[in-house]
């Protein structure tokens, strides 16, 4: 149980987030319009060369656990890379055809029920991090271009200069991974996957004409742009048909705040063309390495209870089959319903919220709250919140649900008590000055920020 909650601006009815959603494609139903975001958990055994390496374990099976017994309508799993070079990070679970052993398997088969456990349906998100790979994870990552990533916002992290992907290897060394990580999903029991085409990861390079400078196919006009989104989605078709009910969305960038970033309506064109290829939902978020949309960047956007909210309304109109869940910023049931009812989104996506509470669907959908948790924590800085979001999944991850007594928020630090934030603040501070900065970009590092929280 959270402590303090942000003020409620007006009471508002929650019965339109208790609707249920009908995906187009697959025409499987979302009990309500909630669906968990993607946030990385980096809680698997990072050793190549391990049979264990990126296998699901305990911890990531117990963090889906709290979230799976939590009412959402759907539960995206954090980053799945498809290829074992091009991880967002150490500790990332991982599908891969040279990997696959029957202890993976079953590590995928145990997460996929977690997730599952009251009825959500359960969606892995998959993804391939390209140019945007760790320096000490990979010194010759692949890209749309060569053209090398200068992180503005993490001055730690460090990136090698990508290798523009040849026509043939986008077919071997992308489209045929995601394909194959799809029915593998499948397999092991997911209802569906997300293809991660945002956050300046590899699809979202091919998209952004910053780093997509080709001059084939690939290249060019906003149809050559997406033209790989729509490769993977139909080689996933192939593998893992529609009348399967296998569900298949896609995560976009709603904004990025670069010189040649994707503006509104090329974006807006490009969600027409993913549309109509026949994605069951489009998420709609923000942001890449350089620079953040979590930043809020425009005063636009700040009034606002999304951060994307400008750019979400302006692609809604030009989806016609998909779903549209936009995530970022949601913290009021006024703010989520208002988006819903001015035809800005069909779902609400939530993220950090639900790292401080796992439960505020349930709560919100039995007419217990209308605000999600308070916090101490400056918002407006992405790596406090990040680190704050993934220390709370860390200790979520130490219980199964079965030892939680039925408190949700069970061993989680709670931000809305004033003085655990000052502590964590303090934490963090040691954490970045003696361990992030002073680890060698140039090797491998998988470490998480533990803060012990008193019951």
């Amino acid at each position: 149980m959270v402590h303090q909650r942000i003020n409620i601006i007006e009471e508002t009815d929650v019965s339109v987030l208790k609707e249920s959603l009908t995906f187009p494609t697959t025409k499987i139903v979302a009990r309500n319009r909630f669906l968990k975001a993607a946030m990385t958990e980096k809680l698997c055994l990072y050793e190549p060369g391990n049979i264990k390496h990126g296998v699901p374990n305990q911890s990531l099976i117990n963090l889906y656990e709290r979230w799976g017994n939590s009412s959402y309508g759907v539960i995206l799993s954090g980053n799945i890379p498809v290829d074992k070079n091009h991880l967002e990070a150490p500790g990332n679970a991982i599908i891969e055809k040279e990997l696959d052993s029957p202890e993976r398997r079953e590590g995928f088969k145990k997460m996929a029920s977690a997730g599952k456990a009251d009825g959500a349906l359960f969606v892995a998100q998959l993804t391939h991090a390209g140019r945007q790979t760790p320096y000490a994870l990979n010194k010759n990552p692949s890209s749309a271009s060569d053209v090398h990533l200068e992180s503005a916002t993490r001055k730690f992290m460090k990136f090698a200069k990508p290798v523009a992907l040849t026509i043939e290897q986008i077919k071997t060394e992308v489209v045929d991974k995601f394909a194959f990580a799809a029915e593998y999903c499948y397999n092991a029991g997911f209802d569906g996957v997300q293809v991660h085409g945002a956050h300046g990861y590899l699809l979202a390079q091919f998209l952004s004409p910053t780093t997509n400078k080709r001059t084939d196919k690939y290249g060019g006009s906003i149809e050559n742009r997406t033209r790989l989104y729509v490769e993977v989605y139909e080689a996933i078709r192939e593998r893992v048909p529609v009348e399967t009910g296998f569900i298949v969305g896609v995560k976009l960038n709603s904004v990025e705040f670069q010189n040649e970033g994707l503006q509104t309506s090329d974006a807006a064109e490009a969600a027409k063309i993913i549309d109509k290829t026949g994605y069951d939902f489009i998420e709609l978020s923000g942001g890449t390495y350089e620079k953040y949309g979590f930043d809020k960047q425009r005063d636009s956007t700040t009034r606002r209870e999304a951060f994307f909210d400008v750019f979400s309304k302006s692609i809604k109109g030009e989806v016609k089959h998909a779903i549209v869940y936009l995530t970022g910023g949601f913290r009021r049931v006024s703010g989520m319903v208002e988006s819903i009812q001015n035809n800005v989104t069909d779902g609400i996506g939530l993220g950090r919220p639900v790292a401080s509470e796992p439960s505020f669907p349930k709560r919100v959908l039995e007419d217990n709250v209308q605000t999600c948790a308070e916090d101490y924590l400056d918002n407006s800085d992405f790596t406090l919140s990040f680190l704050a979001s993934n220390t709370q999944m860390s200790q979520m991850a130490k219980l199964p649900f079965s030892e939680c007594g039925g408190d949700h928020c069970k061993g989680i630090m709670d931000l809305s008590k004033q003085e655990v934030s000052e502590q964590y603040m303090e934490t963090v501070f040691d954490f970045l000055q003696n361990t992030v900065l002073k680890a060698n970009p140039d090797e491998p590092a998988h470490f998480m920020l533990h803060f012990d929280v008193e019951e």
